[in-house]
């Protein structure tokens, strides 16, 4: 298991346009989150939840990856064995700037996941087709998305990664989702950077703090994890 863990939520994604549902404007002001984001959404409103994530594929289409994305993308692809990159965002910055095996927990924009098996498809960023069906099962595709009040699978894959994390190092996120302060406590040294301090993250947990943006803060975090890299 990886020995440095990276952690990171929508900040990291947020200098390269991509705006999260606690953002005041953009595209998720437009809808009410229980209706296309939520366990039973696809029962209840199927059509306007497909349409939902239509747009959000065709909203990061044309991003580019930020200076963040760039530089934990080359220490994961000079580092694989030692570095997990982990995150919970569904967009694919982390991919358009190289990175090879990241960890989507909930989901990935993409794909299209089959309601009844293991099928997977990827339509890049085109919208899905109303009528198409799994080719195995001919059951019902959906956005590969976890909603809120669904399973997450891909979070046991994050507990198992944790087990031999030394550096935790967790990169814009409130901890509104997910318990920070409980993840920081598998690794021995700790790094936090977000915009702005949150009452759900214990900055006291941590080894060295960055209230700022991600792309000025990762040059700073990359030299204190080149510490434990070359050791």
């Amino acid at each position: 298991m990886a020995k440095i863990v990276i952690f990171s939520g929508a900040g990291v994604s947020a200098q390269s346009g991509i705006s999260t549902f606690r953002d005041s404007d953009g595209l998720w002001e437009k809808y009410d989150i229980k209706d296309i984001c939520t366990v039973g959404c696809l029962d209840t409103n199927r059509e306007e939840t497909l349409d939902f994530y239509d747009q959000r594929r065709v909203d990061i289409k044309d991003k580019k990856p930020n200076l963040a994305h760039k530089i934990i993308s080359k220490l994961k692809n000079q580092y694989p064995q030692k570095i997990a990159v982990i995150t919970q965002n569904v967009d694919n910055m982390f991919e358009r700037a190289g990175c090879k095996d990241v960890l989507h927990l909930h989901g990935y924009l993409r794909e299209l996941k089959c309601m009844e098996c293991d099928f997977i498809k990827d339509i890049a960023y085109e919208k899905q087709k109303k009528d198409e069906v799994c080719p195995t099962c001919k059951g019902k595709l959906r956005p590969n998305i976890v909603f809120f009040g669904e399973p997450a699978p891909m979070y046991e894959l994050l507990y198992k990664e944790l087990e031999d994390c030394e550096v935790f190092v967790c990169i814009g996120t409130s901890g509104a989702v997910i318990n920070v302060d409980m993840l920081s406590q598998w690794g021995e040294y700790k790094i936090l950077n977000n915009l702005e301090e949150s009452n759900l993250i214990n900055a006291e947990y941590f080894d060295e703090v960055y209230y700022e943006n991600a792309t000025t803060a990762l040059p700073k975090i990359e030299q204190s994890l080149k510490k434990f890299l070359e050791d």
